[in-house]
């Protein structure tokens, strides 16, 4: 298993998504899914920001990651309703470096449930530098490129 890991990480994968991902999961059902956005998480540093940015970082998490989704497959249902039959739930996290230099990164995730039980993560690295060039639109950003590698 630990030889997995590596592979993974180069590939932005978790080791669950390495061993198999589910059997459905194809373009296809996923363009024509239901997804429920859950509360998104921070993780690391959370105190590079203040309060109030932290909320305003959160919300965009979770208006930006059900836009992502919904831009790759048009077709798809984006809702509030967690009891949705059928949905995949969506967790959005941010991986918060624990300084704010050039050399750090910061990371973006996206973790699927499916209805049968299995999970799905896609995670990505960014320079603090894609923070910088893309502001306001980072968080948009960063999960319209995780969006762009589902199937």
């Amino acid at each position: 298993m630990k030889t997995l890991l590596p592979l993974t990480a180069a590939l932005g994968l978790t080791a669950a998504f390495a061993q198999g991902a589910p059997t459905n999961w194809t373009g296809a059902r996923l363009a024509a899914a239901t997804y429920v956005i859950l509360d998104p998480v921070i993780e690391g540093n959370q105190n590079l920001v203040s309060a109030e940015q932290r909320a305003s970082i959160l919300a965009a998490m979770k208006r930006d990651s059900g836009g992502a989704i919904k831009r790759r497959y048009p077709r798809a249902t984006i809702t509030d309703n967690a009891a949705a039959p059928g949905a995949i739930q969506v967790r959005p996290v941010f991986v918060a470096p624990r300084s704010l230099v050039p050399w750090n990164k910061l990371g973006a995730r996206l973790e699927f449930r499916v209805p049968e039980g299995q999970n799905v993560v896609l995670n990505e690295s960014f320079g603090i530098s894609v923070l910088l060039r893309y502001r306001a639109e980072f968080v948009n950003y960063m999960y319209d490129q995780l969006a762009q590698r589902l199937p």
